[in-house]
């Protein structure tokens, strides 16, 4: 286990935060919320892209939509966010369980 050393501005700062409870468990909150904000960001994208196109992003690839697009920029712009987005709500998916195991 690490020590960290933190200033009483960051501490007050946290305690502002996340009152109560101990230094670790604040942390372990402040993370859960932040993973929290990315994995709403990243389902919005989704439930974007999924609106847009009709479809999942499964379906997307496999249907070849960018090629059948002729490699529009949009599309295959799209397609990149889309790919992060969806890559992105596994990501945190999988430190969220983590984290929690942890609690």
């Amino acid at each position: 286990m690490e020590t960290l050393t933190l200033s009483e501005r960051v501490l007050d700062v946290i305690d502002a935060l996340e009152p109560g409870d101990t230094l670790e468990e604040k942390v372990i909150r402040l993370a859960e919320n932040e993973l929290r904000r990315r994995l709403a960001r990243y389902q919005l994208a989704d439930r974007q892209f999924r609106a847009k196109y009709n479809m999942t992003l499964e379906e997307f690839e496999a249907g070849e939509v960018v090629r059948r697009a002729n490699y529009a920029f949009d599309v295959e712009s799209d397609h990149q966010d889309w790919d992060l987005a969806v890559d992105g709500m596994r990501s945190v998916e999988r430190q969220l369980q983590a984290l929690q195991s942890e609690m």
